[in-house]
């Protein structure tokens, strides 16, 4: 049996005529698995470049930029970690998981742009809540949150990461760091049973409005367990805040680096068992089944995926961080400068752009591959890095 290149471009390439005439999927779907499948191939387009020093030529053909590709994001994610820099704080930083039971999985596919919105502000109604309680913090606290809809084995599994500064503003623009020195927030049982009654609340008033066929005692039985809620202990300073971020939020569900062999039927893929102390596993299923696994973690068209609240929200950011930033006698805040992606390849990631892999000196274009698309012929955007 031929082994192929294990990349989900492969995948995509002898399982997706066999999956869609098994279950059609939605047009969304196709265009992002066709995305993926033509990403960095003659199709896209690209360019020559010719190194004039040692005469090397080479073809880098273009990216196509889709926020589920692992080929691409990583210029888009340190474009992004640039900006967020200039709004950490000398504080305490955690790391929260809110996680939705099993039993809502059927609910939320069907219905997802709804259901997540609802897990979006639930979780910042219980996390606000708690944080105006003269009993926990009685200040106003900010955060980012970041979905995530899959578990290592690319099963269906919705849950938010957020990263919260531990502490809050005081009503006279003060720092009032949480409980601990900022090593404690909330109570996490209780937050697990405030956040669940609002989640069961919010989907029992969507299903209502919607009349949407359940179980009717579907949503009953969502009290009968405890939810799952990880309150992690504080990162050890800004530069893992970062670095957390990065890996977290343009992460997509499987990268390349984890699909070990693809032949004519069965995808092999590493991944890690957190209920057996991260141990890694070998798992191999029909390809069919690893990309329909894989379907589900494409995300509705323009849905906003990585999210800021509080004094970290777009509307209260601005004034809130000057306020801060003057509280902890830091100088103002630096208005971000877009940078070209070769200056950010090479600033941020040590990636020299466009040298020659034989002798290191300058590559030039010497010309540019138009796309199949017929569009016109446009500078070259970024390719090998995006």
């Amino acid at each position: 049996m031929e082994a192929l290149k294990a990349e989900i471009a492969t995948v995509i390439q002898n399982f997706l005529p066999e999956l869609n005439r098994q279950h059609p999927l939605p047009n969304h779907f196709l265009r992002t698995l066709h995305a993926l499948q033509i990403c960095r191939t003659e199709t896209m387009g690209g360019r020559v470049e010719h190194c004039e020093h040692c005469g090397h030529e080479q073809i880098v053909y273009n990216s196509c930029r889709n926020r589920h590709c692992p080929k691409c994001g990583n210029i888009d994610r340190e474009r992004w970690l640039a900006e967020r820099e200039a709004d950490l704080l000398p504080v305490n930083y955690l790391h929260m998981v809110f996680t939705i039971p099993d039993k809502l999985n059927p609910l939320f596919l069907h219905h997802q742009v709804d259901c997540y919105n609802i897990l979006f502000r639930m979780v910042n109604q219980s996390m606000s809540g708690f944080a105006a309680n003269p009993e926990f913090l009685d200040a106003r606290i900010g955060y980012t949150a970041i979905l995530h809809t899959w578990g290592q084995n690319l099963q269906y599994h919705p849950h938010l990461h957020l990263v919260v500064p531990a502490g809050g503003i005081t009503r006279n623009n003060k720092w009032k760091p949480s409980k601990g020195d900022g090593s404690f927030l909330f109570p996490v049982d209780q937050l697990s049973s405030v956040f669940r009654a609002k989640m069961v609340e919010a989907l029992r008033d969507y299903v209502r409005a919607e009349q949407i066929k359940t179980d009717p005692g579907m949503l009953n039985s969502l009290f009968e367990k405890e939810w799952v809620l990880y309150a992690k202990p504080p990162f050890a300073g800004p530069k893992q805040v970062l670095s957390y971020l990065g890996r977290y939020t343009h992460r997509v569900a499987i990268s390349n680096n984890r699909i070990l062999q693809v032949d004519n039927n069965r995808v092999t893929f590493s991944w890690r068992d957190y209920h057996q102390d991260y141990r890694q596993i070998i798992t191999t299923i029909h390809g069919t089944e690893f990309l329909k696994r894989f379907s589900l973690h494409i995300l509705p068209p323009g849905f906003t995926r990585i999210r800021h609240y509080g004094f970290l929200s777009s509307a209260a950011k601005t004034q809130a961080l000057v306020a801060l930033r003057e509280y902890f006698f830091l100088p103002p805040r630096s208005e971000y400068i877009k940078i070209t992606w070769q200056a950010m390849a090479q600033d941020r990631m040590g990636i020299e752009v466009q040298c020659c892999k034989k002798c290191g000196h300058l590559m030039q274009i010497i010309r540019i591959i138009p796309d199949c698309f017929h569009r016109p012929i446009r500078a070259p955007a970024c390719s090998v890095l995006c």
